[in-house]
């Protein structure tokens, strides 16, 4: 794997409304892990937890049949807006990740979901803290995507899921691989702790994420507590 690198910008030019996860580095770097897989106009692609509908959008552009899903009304709303301004055609559903698409399956499933440990063992059921929040570990939905990506996944298709490194990218990579398909970390990068991280070093430190008392944070064995780890997971079934 290729050191990790500073992930530039891509220009998304798109609306937020607030409350709604705006496109950020681990939105980029999902973007570039779509360019690289063949899509077209017969691919059928998910966006699971779309939030302002940015990774469809792409997808969209790439060629694909997409579509999105999102659990927030106001996110819905937003993909749809979205979809609209960029003219690009996007089924916008709300719903509880692949239960808003049952008996589906897809070649691509993409997700930028919630990861980034929290103090709180309740998800919160509003605001802008639930396109981030998800539970001590951060994989109270990382683990949900794992385990539904079987189903959802025809032969031959990909799930890609970008994440943290502070919620565990062995456990992701063991999950999927138990769950019969074949798993890689396809890119990673370094970016700054953003607000929310830096607020939350105190807690991250006492579970052992910063610091010495967890010199594997990231795979070059560095601890540096500025800097976040972002990594694509590639689950390919065979």
């Amino acid at each position: 794997m290729v050191a990790p690198t500073t992930v530039p910008a891509v220009p998304w030019h798109l609306l937020t409304l607030p409350g709604v996860y705006a496109p950020q580095d681990d939105t980029d770097l999902l973007a570039r892990a779509l360019c690289r897989e063949a899509i077209g106009p017969d691919t059928d692609v998910l966006d699971l937890g779309t939030g302002s509908g940015a990774l469809a959008v792409h997808a969209a552009r790439l060629g694909a049949r997409v579509t999105a899903v999102d659990i927030a009304r106001r996110a819905v709303l937003t993909a749809r807006l979205n979809a609209l301004a960029t003219r690009q055609r996007i089924t916008v559903l709300r719903g509880d990740l692949t239960a808003a698409v049952p008996g589906r399956s897809f070649d691509v499933v993409a997700s930028n979901p919630p990861y980034v440990p929290s103090p709180s063992v309740r998800l919160p059921r509003h605001g802008a803290a639930r396109s981030w929040d998800a539970g001590q570990d951060g994989r109270a939905v990382v683990d949900r995507i794992c385990d539904a990506a079987p189903q959802a996944l025809r032969p031959g298709g990909v799930l890609l899921m970008v994440h943290s490194a502070l919620c565990d990218t062995d456990a992701t990579v063991r999950r999927l691989t138990e769950a019969g398909l074949r798993t890689t970390v396809a890119d990673h990068a370094l970016i700054p702790f953003g607000p929310v991280l830096r607020s939350r070093r105190t807690f991250l430190r006492g579970r052992g994420l910063l610091g010495e008392e967890n010199p594997g944070n990231d795979r070059n064995g560095r601890t540096d507590e500025h800097m976040e780890e972002l990594v694509v997971i590639r689950a390919e079934r065979t």
